[in-house]
């Protein structure tokens, strides 16, 4: 569905809304959602699938994802988290994935940035540059 650029405007303003001291606060979320379906003004249904995407994307960015190519300790867990909420504020939350795929070392993804230290991805950088 393409969201109109009006649309897209009205969902900025009320995520812009939704912000208490930088953070999502629900409560106001679930007001603007159920003000938008009572009313149902003009382009409602892209107003809400741009404020949900803002919504998804702004949750991503308060969530890692660390996958390791062997099992991580609690200790290392607790110690990745620690540095990750140093970072990126205390409010972050972190899930790890085992992934032998990566052969050894990790991946950590927080919202669109993804820092990559596997060997998996230092071989396929090695492949592409030896074809290129």
């Amino acid at each position: 569905m393409k969201v109109s650029k009006e649309a897209q405007r009205t969902a900025r303003q009320l995520f812009r809304l939704t912000l208490k001291k930088g953070k999502v606060d629900e409560k106001t979320v679930r007001k603007i959602v159920a003000k938008i379906t009572e009313d149902k003004p003009r382009h409602y249904l892209g107003i809400l699938t741009a404020y949900y995407r803002m919504l998804r994307l702004e949750a991503a960015r308060r969530h890692a994802i660390v996958e390791s190519a062997s099992q991580l300790s609690n200790e290392q867990c607790d110690e990745i988290r620690t540095e990750l909420q140093k970072v990126h504020g205390k409010d972050l939350t972190a899930e790890f994935i085992l992934n032998p795929d990566l052969i050894g070392g990790m991946r950590v993804k927080l919202g669109s940035t993804v820092w990559d230290g596997s060997v998996k991805s230092r071989l396929d950088n090695l492949r592409s540059a030896l074809l290129a």
